[in-house]
C-alpha cells in the first residue's frame, strides 16, 4: 500500500488527539450502555417482548460490522479529518431520528443509519492514534483515550435508569446530539489529517460479498428459534451466508487490494488478537445485555437500581487503566491473555448464581471484578493487533480488527438472547422466574465459551507483543 502523506501533528494536536478520539468512544459507549439498562422500559413502551429488543441493539453493531471495512479506504482516500467529522455528523443525525421513532421497525432502521456513522468513528480515530504515536507509546495512548471514553459506561447505566424512570426513553438518543456537536468543533480544529498519496479503487465486489454474507448470518441468529421462518428456510439462509463469506475469502486471495486484507492473518500476534478477541467478545459482550434483564425482570429491581448495579464495572475499568501498561510489560501478552480469559470465564459463571437471596454488596463486588478483568482483556487485545504490523498496513489492520470487534458484539447480543430463549418456555409470555432461569442457563453457556476461547491465546509465544508493551515514552499530556 502507498505510504501515507507525511503529517507531523503539532504539540496541541498531540495533546488533544486522545480527547478527540475519546469523543467517539464516549458516544458509542454511552449509546450502548444507556440503552442496555433501558431495554425493558423501551420494550414495554413499544409493546414488544424484552428479548425482541435484541434487534435494536444488534442492528447497530451489525451496521458497524458491514461498513467498517471501508473505513480505512475512506480515511486513506478522503483524509482522516473529513471522514471522522462526517462520521460524527451522521451518527448524531441517526441518534436524533432514533429519538423520534415511535415503533420498533423505525427504531431499528434509524439504528442502522446510526451504525453507518459509527462505522467510521472508532476505527478512523484508532487509526489516527496509530499514525500519530509510535509503537512504544501506543499502549499508554490507547489507555489514556479509554479513560474519558469510559465515562459512557460510567454514566450510561444510571442515566438510562433515570431517563426511563422519570422522563422518556427517547431522551436516551437525544443526549448524543450536543456531544456530537462539540466533537465536530474539536475535530475540525485539532484532528490531524492523514491520507494516502495514491489510493487504490474500492473493492466493491468484496464489499457486496462480505456485507451480504455477514448481514444474512446475523439475520439467521436473530430469527433462530422464532416462528417467522421454518427450519428449511433458516438452513438455506445459513448456507447462503456461509457461501457468500467463502466467496469473499476466495475473492480476497485474487485481489491486489481486497476490502479486508486476509494476508495479515499470517502474522501470529495479529491472528491471535483478532480471532481470540472475536470469540472472547461474543461471550463478554453479551453480559451487558443480560444483566439488566436479570436485575429488572428476574429480580424486580427498578431501572435506576439496575443502572446503579452496572456502574461498578466502569469504575473498575477506569481504575485499572493507569497500571495496565506496567502489567503488560511485566508479564507479557501471552500470560495476561491466557490467565485473564480464564478468570473472566469463571466470573461469568458466577453471575449465574445471582438470585433473590443474593446480597447487593456481593452483586456489586462481582460486577466490579468483571469490569476490572474485562478492561484488561480489551486493551490487551486491541494493542496486540498492531504489535508486528508494518505502518503501511496499519489502516488494513485497523479495519479488520474493528470489523471483528463489532461482529462479535453484534453476534454477542443475538447469541445471549438465543441461549437464554432456549431455556425459556415462551419468551413472549414468560413469568419472571422462568426468565431468571433462562438467563442463568445462558450465563453458564457464555462462561463456558469464554473458558474455551483461552485456547486461541495459548498459541502466542512468551515475547509476542513486546514491541508495544515495553513502552519508553511518557503518555500524551491531558
Amino acid at each position: 500500500m502507498p505510504a501515507a502523506d507525511a503529517v507531523v501533528p503539532d504539540e496541541a494536536s498531540r495533546r488533544l488527539l486522545p480527547w478527540l478520539v475519546a469523543v467517539a468512544f464516549f458516544m458509542q459507549a454511552l449509546d450502548t450502555t444507556i440503552l442496555n439498562t433501558a431495554v425493558p422500559g423501551i420494550a414495554h413502551a413499544l409493546g414488544v417482548a424484552p428479548l425482541s429488543m435484541k434487534a435494536v441493539l444488534s442492528s447497530y453493531t451489525l451496521s458497524l460490522a458491514v461498513f467498517i471495512p471501508i473505513s480505512g479506504w475512506m480515511a486513506n482516500r478522503f483524509g482522516t479529518r473529513r471522514v471522522f467529522a462526517g462520521a460524527i455528523a451522521l451518527f448524531t443525525l441517526g441518534s436524533l431520528l432514533c429519538g423520534l421513532a415511535r415503533n420498533i421497525h423505525w427504531l431499528v432502521a434509524f439504528r442502522v443509519l446510526q451504525g453507518c456513522g459509527g462505522a467510521m468513528m472508532v476505527p478512523v480515530g484508532r487509526l489516527t492514534l496509530v499514525r500519530t504515536f509510535g509503537k512504544s507509546e501506543l499502549v499508554r495512548a490507547m489507555s489514556f483515550v479509554a479513560v474519558p471514553g469510559l465515562l459512557g459506561p460510567l454514566f450510561g447505566p444510571i442515566a438510562g435508569g433515570l431517563i426511563t424512570g422519570y422522563v422518556h426513553w427517547s431522551v436516551i438518543f437525544f443526549i448524543n446530539v450536543p456531544v456530537g456537536m462539540a466533537g465536530l468543533y474539536l475535530i475540525r480544529r485539532y484532528l490531524p489529517d492523514f491520507r494516502e498519496t495514491d489510493t487504490p479503487r474500492l473493492d466493491l465486489a468484496g464489499l457486496v460479498l462480505f456485507g451480504a454474507g455477514i448481514a444474512l448470518l446475523s439475520y439467521v441468529l436473530e430469527v433462530f428459534g422464532e416462528h417467522s421462518l421454518g427450519t428449511a428456510a433458516i438452513l438455506g439462509l445459513l448456507a447462503l451466508s456461509l457461501a457468500l463469506l467463502a466467496g469473499y475469502g476466495l475473492h480476497a486471495t485474487r485481489m491486489l487490494h481486497p476490502l479486508l486484507d486476509l494476508a495479515l492473518f499470517r502474522i501470529r500476534t495479529f491472528r491471535a488478537a483478532v480471532s481470540g478477541g472475536f470469540f472472547t467478545r461474543i461471550s463478554i459482550s453479551g453480559i451487558p445485555f443480560l444483566l439488566p434483564l436479570l436485575f429488572q425482570v428476574g429480580l424486580d429491581y427498578t431501572p435506576i437500581q439496575s443502572g446503579l448495579l452496572m456502574m461498578p464495572q466502569a469504575f473498575a475499568a477506569m481504575s485499572l487503566k493507569v497500571i495496565m501498561p506496567r502489567i503488560l510489560a511485566r508479564f507479557g501478552y501471552r500470560a495476561v491473555l491466557v490467565s485473564n480469559t480464564l478468570v473472566l470465564g469463571v466470573l461469568i459463571e458466577l453471575f449465574a448464581t445471582i438470585g433473590a437471596a443474593t446480597p447487593v454488596w456481593l452483586i456489586v463486588l462481582q460486577v466490579f471484578a468483571f469490569g476490572l478483568f474485562s478492561s484488561l482483556q480489551y486493551t490487551s487485545m486491541n494493542t496486540l493487533v498492531y504489535a508486528d504490523v508494518n505502518p503501511e498496513a496499519a489502516s488494513d489492520a485497523s479495519s479488520i480488527a474493528s470489523t471483528g470487534q463489532q461482529l462479535a458484539i453484534s453476534f454477542a447480543v443475538a447469541t445471549a438472547s438465543l441461549v437464554t430463549a432456549l431455556f425459556v418456555p415462551n419468551r413472549f409470555h414468560t413469568a419472571p422466574a422462568d426468565l431468571l432461569h433462562g438467563i442463568h442457563e445462558g450465563l453458564v453457556v457464555l462462561g463456558l465459551a469464554t473458558l474455551a476461547s483461552t485456547l486461541v491465546f495459548r498459541a502466542l509465544k512468551r515475547d509476542d507483543g513486546s514491541a508495544v508493551s515495553r513502552h519508553r515514552s511518557a503518555a500524551p499530556a491531558a
